[in-house]
């Protein structure tokens, strides 16, 4: 009895220890079946694949691994999927990742023929292989079969099959169904047909054979026996049967779409890997590079052989065409180079900013006179691209003219440092270098910009313009995007003051109605042809041409030039880029015009002659009324009319004391400053200067008869020196009412000779201080001080 006692006892302890030993160890194994799947199960670098909006493939860039892998499709073709479940695993809806009957079979025909020859693996498992990649032991296969369980619990059959569908060997550097049917067939999985489904199908159990020298009838036989069994089994029927085996299979590889390469090569430096679906309208990318490739073509007899576009849809707050560069399949002309990002000389571009701008602080009025004469600030000679004077020039025409002058005269009035701030605010990212550094020259294109920039701002004046007329309010809005998204155009937060205000975009954008177009007609008479605000720029040397267009509904940005910054004659914007870009236009849907946004702007009585708030002694006749904006009312009143006596002749002006017989009539008359009206006269033949005084009344005249045009009071004059080794000289200019009057020159007190008709001398002082004195032979004098660097 005690010895049967014992040996329960001690069955008692083995048992307790053995429970010991086995829960922990069953524990253990328990949570390494829940952790044993690796996450993600695909560890592998990916194909950059970019698709237009409605997801048509625009390009892809290949994986690291020099594979063509695109990323996980989100499901199979309804083709692929009963293909594939036929010829590897019919019972794939069914099992739980082992196929018991599938697995006994494979053994007992490994048995009998002393070799392996059927590995029974379904596709859950072939999945699990896919991802591991070791070596096909039987130790592997066990580990296989218990990922494969593992696999059915964490995932659907449809997730199973998508995975197996994008990693699956599809010969050579191809792997998976969606990059496969690109390579192969030329189009994407979705139409597939069934020939084309069945060979995909049939290709991960012997990827090899898919070699476009070698094989072929091998392929074909898989393929028609695959075929075969799904017409026996009604998959389809034999229409469809016989039309399938008579495709033929293909030649060669197709190449993947190269449609906006440049983009899809910024998105694989960005976010390479994915799958990206970009904002990009594939029918208009083609429509507008095929545009481009026609100019190319033309601009190409010039040794011009670049040009890049892009265009924003104001309204999504989209891109719809990229075009970075044309010829991008060709290694040539730096094809390659994206010339949307690369950062350029902007020529004239930036002008309709600092016009806004001061029209928006009360600066300047729409129409207001600004000098347009030769000018030298600090060694900085700026010149029109005409190379002519108008002496002066109303803003708005200043603007569409391009007038380069004016706008250097109005940046130093409004401040560099204030317009280098203004231009980052508003999204110009290629400002690296200090205000000063640029200086005036900022206006004219001393400084570089980005197409994609330029084009984001102009396209953000307009959405200003279109948010305060629909709500009469302003919103933030998110950065041009090229990654769809279905909140593009939400904008980002309500705010009180923009950058730019409506009022003072409505009329800058109305300003640029009138740049002259390429084609030379004027567009207010045709009234099919769209109402565009446009603007062009050309650099020095003629190195870019630059022209940006907008309306209510889109944005397009134009560059003409070479990649490699070598100029060329006739490279101008207007020329080049602004006929590129009215073509594009010409392309896009129309659009009406931007409605005026009254209540931000204000109309006034200007003077017709100066552009500028009515004076007291402008005449009524003069009156005009425009709309300006609100803080346009705080610029001064004209100043260019002045009260004079006349005769009744109006042939000579006079007093009451020295009037005489002549007779008196007081009226008003529009005076420019004496440096203007040597220009201005020119090339307005109805501009009448001041009647000379009468000659009873000559010591009365007080009035301005002589002014410098070059130098400047106290200016500092650079004098170079000669090829020779000799000094060089400077030419002085000076502006005389009466140009016939003959007008005696002295420097420093020395008498260096007389001027008539033009008053222009040649000297060549030594470094210092120096006074020029002029005086004319009526006994007219002028003082100039300067100094000789």
């Amino acid at each position: 009895m005690k010895e049967n006692i014992k040996k329960w006892i001690n069955r008692y302890k083995n048992a307790k220890l053995k429970y010991k030993i086995a829960i922990p160890l069953c524990s253990i194994l328990v949570i390494w079946y829940i952790f044993c799947l690796p996450s993600p199960l695909f560890d592998v670098p990916y194909s950059t694949v970019v698709s237009d909006r409605e997801n048509e493939l625009l390009g892809a860039r290949i994986a690291n691994d020099q594979q063509w892998r695109f990323p996980s499709v989100d499901s199979v073709p309804e083709k692929y999927r009963v293909c594939v479940t036929q010829f590897e695993d019919q019972y794939f809806s069914y099992h739980w990742g082992i196929n018991p009957i599938s697995l006994f079979r494979a053994i007992k025909q490994n048995i009998s023929q002393k070799r392996i020859v059927s590995g029974a693996s379904t596709i859950t498992m072939q999945t699990i292989r896919l991802s591991r990649k070791e070596k096909r032991t039987f130790g592997e296969k066990f580990i296989e079969m218990i990922l494969a369980t593992r696999l059915e619990f964490s995932y659907s059959k449809d997730e199973i099959i998508n995975l197996y569908a994008s990693h699956a060997p599809m010969g050579g550097n191809v792997v998976g169904i969606e990059a496969a049917s690109w390579r192969y067939f030329g189009h994407q999985s979705s139409t597939l047909s069934w020939a084309e489904a069945a060979t995909l199908a049939v290709l991960p159990n012997s990827p090899a054979i898919m070699h476009f020298g070698r094989n072929r009838e091998k392929l074909l036989n898989k393929r028609n026996n695959l075929l075969k069994r799904l017409q026996e089994k009604g998959v389809i029927d034999e229409i469809d049967y016989e039309l399938s085996i008579a495709e033929p299979l293909p030649f060669e590889p197709y190449s993947l779409p190269q449609v906006a390469p440049h983009l899809v090569t910024k998105i694989y430096m960005e976010q390479g890997g994915k799958h990206i679906r970009s904002t990009i309208d594939k029918r208009r990318q083609l429509l507008i590079e095929n545009i481009l490739s026609r100019w190319n073509a033309e601009f190409a007899q010039n040794e011009i052989k670049n040009i890049a576009a892009v265009v924003i849809d104001i309204e999504k707050n989209e891109v719809v065409a990229y075009c970075g560069n044309v010829n991008f399949d060709k290694s040539v002309s730096a094809n390659q180079v994206d010339v949307i990002q690369a950062p350029r000389s902007t020529g004239s571009i930036l002008k309709p900013f600092l016009y806004c701008a001061m029209l928006q602080d009360g600066q300047l009025l729409p129409n207001q006179l600004l000098a347009d004469i030769p000018i030298n600030i600090n060694g900085f000679s700026p010149k029109n691209f005409s190379l002519n004077y108008d002496g002066a020039a109303p803003a708005s025409e200043a603007l569409a003219r391009s007038l380069n002058i004016p706008f250097v005269v109005s940046l130093r009035k409004y401040g560099i440092p204030k317009f280098y701030s203004l231009l980052k605010e508003a999204g110009m990212t290629t400002l690296s270098r200090s205000p000063d550094t640029y200086g005036l020259s900022l206006i004219l294109g001393g400084a570089e910009g980005k197409l994609w920039d330029i084009t984001s701002m102009y396209a953000h004046m307009a959405q200003s313009l279109n948010d305060y007329n629909d709500e009469q309010r302003y919103w933030k809005h998110k950065p041009i995007s090229y990654i769809y998204s279905e909140d593009n155009n939400e904008p980002i937060e309500r705010i009180t003051r923009p950058l730019f205000e409506a009022g003072a975009i409505w009329l800058t954008f109305d300003a640029l109605t009138n740049v002259n177009r390429p084609e030379e007609i004027d567009w207010r008479s045709i009234p099919s042809i769209q109402k565009i605000a446009w603007k062009t720029g050309t650099s020095f040397g003629f190195r870019d041409g630059w022209a940006v267009g907008v309306n209510p509904k889109y944005a397009v940005g134009v560059w003409v030039g070479n990649s490699d910054g070598e100029g060329r004659p006739g490279l101008t914007g207007a020329r080049t880029a602004g006929m590129v870009m009215f073509d594009i236009f010409n392309s896009l849907p129309t659009s009406k015009w931007f409605t005026p946004p009254t209540s931000d702007l204000i109309q006034a009585e200007t003077c017709k002659e100066s552009g500028m708030l009515t004076g007291i002694n402008c005449p009524e006749t003069s009156a005009d009324t425009v709309w300006i904006t609100k803080k346009g009312m705080e610029t001064n009143a004209c100043d260019f009319h002045i009260r004079i006596n006349v005769s009744e002749d109006f042939k000579y002006r006079v007093y009451e004391n020295c009037a005489g017989s002549r007779g008196i009539v007081q009226t008003s008359w529009f005076v420019l400053p004496p440096s203007w009206e040597w220009f201005y006269k020119e090339q307005h033949p109805s501009y009448q200067m001041l009647p000379p005084f009468s000659p009873e009344c000559m010591d009365e005249d007080q009035t301005k008869t002589m002014e410098f045009i070059y130098p400047f009071a106290n200016g500092v004059v650079s004098i170079p020196k000669q090829l020779d080794g000799s000094p060089g000289k400077v030419i002085f200019e000076l502006a005389h009412r009466n140009p016939q009057t003959k007008v005696y020159w002295h420097l420093d007190d020395t008498y260096v000779g007389e001027t008539q008709n033009f008053h222009k001398k040649e000297l060549a002082p030594v470094a210092g201080k120096h006074r020029l004195t002029v005086v004319d032979e009526t006994g007219n004098s002028l003082v100039l001080n300067f100094t000789v660097k």
